[in-house]
């Protein structure tokens, strides 16, 4: 009887052991911070919207000031209209061909917002209008947002990645998780890496 209980201990220790080294060595963490990805990624592609709304009010407003400014318009309008039209692929954070293509698309929406504030630089009158005013704040903070979201992304993806590439992290996705893929994570342009002329 004593021997019965004996080995059923032992057994019982023996799985507590085997449970909490599974724990300790990332069997769990995988997943979480698959799930930290996803969330933040889903906050990028939240403000991108956000932006992306925002866009159709501020043409219209600034529309109704500049009449000559239409191939600015026109820009703005289809950069928005391509980085929503896109058709984003499930496996987006593991395909860098599709997310570079998305990254793109926002890229060329930002650069056709700049000029469209710049455009709106040359009309006092516009510059003064309380809808361009509070549109244009609105995009400032959508702006703000975008790359406080996109900043939580590359951090969860630093820590997801960095888990998958590293021992044990790599051993147990390998075996628990063969499915699990580093994700990527968003790149600087090289226009973006050009120091800026200053002329005085």
């Amino acid at each position: 009887m004593r021997l019965k209980y004996f080995r059923a201990l032992t057994c019982l220790v023996a799985l507590g052991l085997v449970l909490g080294g599974l724990a300790g060595c990332g069997i769990n963490k995988i997943p979480t911070l698959d799930e930290q990805v996803k969330a933040a990624w889903s906050e990028v592609l939240n403000q991108y919207q956000r932006r992306a709304d925002l866009i159709p009010n501020l043409v219209q407003t600034v529309k109704g000031y500049a009449h000559q400014e239409q191939q600015v318009l026109t820009q703005v309008t289809e950069a928005r209209a391509h980085a929503t039209q896109m058709q984003l692929p499930a496996d987006i954070l593991s395909n860098p061909q599709a997310f570079h293509q998305f990254e793109q698309n926002q890229a060329a929406v930002t650069g056709a917002l700049g000029r469209l504030l710049a455009v709106a630089e040359a009309y006092p009158d516009l510059k003064s209008n309380q809808n361009f005013l509070a549109l244009q704040s609105q995009l400032e903070g959508t702006e703000n947002r975008i790359a406080v979201a996109r900043r939580d992304y590359i951090l969860a993806v630093q820590n997801y990645n960095t888990i998958l590439r590293t021992i044990p992290g790599r051993w147990v996705a390998a075996i628990v998780y063969p499915d699990m893929k580093v994700r990527e994570t968003f790149t600087i342009t090289e226009q973006a890496q050009q120091v800026p002329q200053v002329n005085f």
